[in-house]
């Protein structure tokens, strides 16, 4: 079987395990998890980084850090994987659901600028307050403006989009958009670290940006993420969170706090990933490039494939069926390539139509809705060979020609 995604474990990191083991610096204190963050950082493009034990945790602090609260709205893209909008829920918010550009699969930026400017007012919100004496008047003391989803009353606290198989947005404008509104902008960059946009790297972009290095990432640590920022306040609420909110060095702590930490030994691999992203990421362009170029003959049939702007560091590839192909014809394809010992599956199901978040506010769905059923991911490791890469072409294009 030629696997989706395997790590490609050839470099340091049976070094720098052993490494782990024999200093005994095995948990969340230790050399690697500090130079990961300064890594993660520089190869980015940011001043800071702060690791923690997930994608989603970091996800989860970069919104704590930025003031998301119960019963705020966050507006995210629908399209996208369900730890997103998790992350959201975890601070005790609500995802705003926006749909996606067709371009490269990202929050549709003119569809966000519509919903803003129609269904979202600003209001100078009020708190009342009793006097402590006895008898004492009630008074009433204004808070500051905030902008307020107008059908549910409730406060919009940040923007976050994603950046879909490495595709990035155009951050600009969503940060001006952001600067107007006066929300924080957090990047999901879980999949997405050494993308650029343009010849940017990523780390600028937005206020705080989330980097996963789950197993099946370009560059795993087998578990883990990291926050990354130019904005230090940001990195050092996160670091005191994750960290269960201690005041070193008695066991004093001063809040509610996590333990989001990330051990020495997933970031003693995670620092052998990242010494060869470069190499990583040119591996990842050449797959697309691949079954963009061999396939090329199925568009005849209406199937395109990933898209993959400059910049665009290609975390997953595949192809997406012709408009109006339904699951159950994507799921025969992945079948089919099944008995030619080839792995590859369908993809994200858009959060809108998941149990948990069926009642979350949204735009209109139609291209996410549209797209999702067709898209089928194809084997996309860094270490995957030519052989294996003209096997998988051959397979679906077998495949495909027996559907279609």
């Amino acid at each position: 079987m030629i696997p989706l995604a395997v790590p490609n474990l050839s470099g340091n990191e049976r070094k720098y395990l052993n490494n782990c083991i024999d200093t005994t610096f095995v948990s969340s204190v230790g050399e690697y998890v500090t130079k990961l963050e300064e890594m993660s950082a520089q190869l980015s493009g940011a001043a800071y980084g702060v690791a923690t034990s997930s994608g989603t945790t970091a996800l989860d602090m970069a919104l704590i850090a930025a003031g998301v609260g119960r019963d705020d709205l966050v507006i995210i893209p629908s399209y996208t994987f369900i730890a997103t909008a998790n992350a959201v829920a975890h601070c005790g918010a609500i995802p705003w659901l926006m749909d996606i550009s067709t371009d490269d699969w990202c929050m549709d930026i003119d569809l966000l600028e519509h919903e803003l400017a129609t269904k979202t007012e600003r209001r100078r919100v009020r708190s009342t307050t009793e006097d402590s004496e006895p008898g004492g008047a009630r008074s009433t003391s204004a808070e500051p403006d905030a902008l307020i989803h107008i059908e549910s009353g409730r406060r919009i606290a940040a923007i976050m989009p994603v950046y879909v198989h490495g595709n990035i947005p155009d951050m600009h404008r969503l940060k001006d958009i952001a600067r107007s509104y006066d929300l924080p902008l957090i990047a999901d960059a879980a999949c997405a670290i050494g993308a650029r946009l343009g010849t940017e790297d990523i780390g600028g972009l937005a206020d705080m940006s989330a980097v996963s290095f789950n197993g099946n990432k370009t560059v795993t640590a087998g578990g883990g993420g990291v926050v990354i920022s130019n904005d230090k306040a940001f990195i050092d609420r996160i670091r005191h969170l994750t960290t269960t909110a201690r005041v070193w060095p008695d066991y004093d702590f001063d809040e509610v706090g996590y333990n989001y930490r990330m051990t020495n030994i997933q970031a003693a691999v995670g620092v052998a990933q990242l010494e060869r992203l470069s190499d990583f990421i040119r591996s990842k362009q050449k797959v697309r490039s691949f079954y963009a170029t061999e396939l090329s003959d199925l568009r005849k049939k209406g199937i395109t494939f990933f898209p993959a702007k400059e910049g665009c560091s290609c975390w997953f590839s595949g192809i997406i069926l012709p408009e109006g192909t339904g699951l159950e014809i994507s799921k025969k394809v992945c079948a089919g390539l099944k008995e030619k010992d080839i792995d590859s599956r369908t993809f994200w199901k858009p959060v809108h139509l998941q149990t948990p978040y069926t009642e979350a506010p949204r735009s209109d769905m139609t291209k996410s809705e549209s797209l999702w059923q067709r898209i089928i991911t194809l084997p996309s490791s860094t270490n995957i060979t030519d052989v294996e890469l003209d096997t998988v072409a051959q397979a679906v294009r077998t495949v495909v020609n027996e559907l279609f």
